[in-house]
């Protein structure tokens, strides 16, 4: 398939060649630059058969570059085609073809003037017609079909809250993952219970950044960076994951942090991030991006201790004032008993004093029960 093509495309070489030279020996060179400018037929057959071969072989041997850059055109044309949310595309269509019917209704008046039929002035103000109508067409549609949108929401919603319409249950935005939230490796067992609602994205520059942690050097890095590998083989395996190709977007070339880089392409996607990086967190909460914090949701779920409460503990060590005591729920939570130290290596009732809140988790203040 690839030789035809070289072949027809060599052949459309050789009709524009010979357009082109119909067109040059059609001129009468002789009234203009003299009689020795005339040509018999037989030169007019030379320099016809000469530009048409010379075309059809430069469009024989202008096919392989011409295809691999017309490939590269159409898989950018692609992308940026595929990134308009599909509520758009509707109505930029209907526009596009709103604008093409007037713009084909007015060259039509523009054709019929004698005037501009002169030096083609007709064939390109049809072109520039057909240009401004459809782009105005487009842009017209896409406006009006913003602002249409909420309300054809709204009703949507009250068809549902009505109980009418029991459709495909809406995925939610993309949960874009860090390489933090991945090694930490709680998400897979949240995923399995089916909380976290949408696509799981991993873009190429976190993957990569994953790979270099397992091959690091550091033994403690390396194994970091192999058991959140073994954590996407896991999610891959029981709920699938895109790896997204960030190639397409340009904006994201000039930033190295991966932070960075990571909100800026969840704004692009309109996703959402899932991490337990404090610090990312933060600056999400500043550029706009929302987030989920593993970290968050594990406080959150904890079970509920309130003071007065008495428990059971095991004390483990001391604390870091005089006479401490520490111990841990089984949910890690740490638990500072006051008259502790002399109790370390037993197992006592406490009753809780006091809790409080802070952004690594919570911590719990109890002291010996009497």
């Amino acid at each position: 398939m690839n030789k035809v093509f070289r072949g027809i495309f060599a052949l459309c070489g050789m009709l524009f060649g010979y357009g082109i030279s119909i067109f040059l020996t059609s001129l009468n060179l002789a009234e203009i630059l003299g009689p020795k400018w005339a040509m018999a037929p037989s030169e007019k057959t030379l320099i016809v058969s000469v530009i048409t071969g010379t075309f059809g072989l430069a469009f024989f041997y202008m096919y392989a570059a011409l295809r691999n850059r017309g490939e590269k055109v159409a898989k950018r044309i692609e992308s940026d085609i595929l990134k308009i949310p599909a509520e758009e595309m509707l109505p930029a269509t209907i526009g596009l073809i709103a604008g093409l019917i007037i713009a084909y209704l007015v060259s039509q008046l523009i054709n019929g003037i004698e005037v501009l039929q002169t030096a083609y002035i007709n064939t390109i103000l049809s072109i520039l017609m057909y240009l401004f109508f459809g782009s105005l067409g487009v842009n017209i549609s896409r406006k009006k079909g913003e602002e249409a949108r909420p309300s054809f929401l709204a009703g949507l919603a009250m068809r549902d809250a009505a109980g009418k319409g029991k459709g495909k249950r809406d995925s939610g935005a993309p949960k874009i993952l860090d390489t933090s939230v991945i090694i930490d490796g709680r998400i897979a067992d949240i995923l399995k219970t089916g909380f976290i609602e949408g696509d799981i994205v991993i873009p190429e520059f976190v993957l990569g950044e994953l790979q270099h942690i397992a091959d690091s050097s550091d033994s403690l890095k390396r194994n970091r960076g192999r058991r959140g590998l073994d954590v996407l083989n896991r999610i891959q395996s029981e709920h699938g994951i895109e790896i997204y190709n960030t190639d397409d977007e340009k904006s994201l070339d000039d930033i190295p942090e991966v932070d960075v880089k990571l909100l800026k392409l969840a704004q692009i996607m309109k996703g959402v991030v899932v991490t337990n990086d404090f610090n990312l967190n933060k600056v999400a909460g500043i550029k706009g991006v929302d987030v989920l914090n593993i970290n968050e949701l594990a406080n959150s779920v904890k079970p509920v201790v309130l003071p007065g409460e008495d428990m059971q503990i095991f004390l483990i060590k001391e604390g870091k004032e005089e006479n401490q005591g520490v111990a841990y729920l089984d949910d890690g939570t740490m638990i500072v008993v006051e008259n502790g130290k002399k109790h370390i290596g037993k197992n006592i009732d406490a009753t809780v004093t006091s809790i409080l809140q802070t952004s690594a988790g919570r911590m719990i203040f109890a002291k010996p029960r009497a």
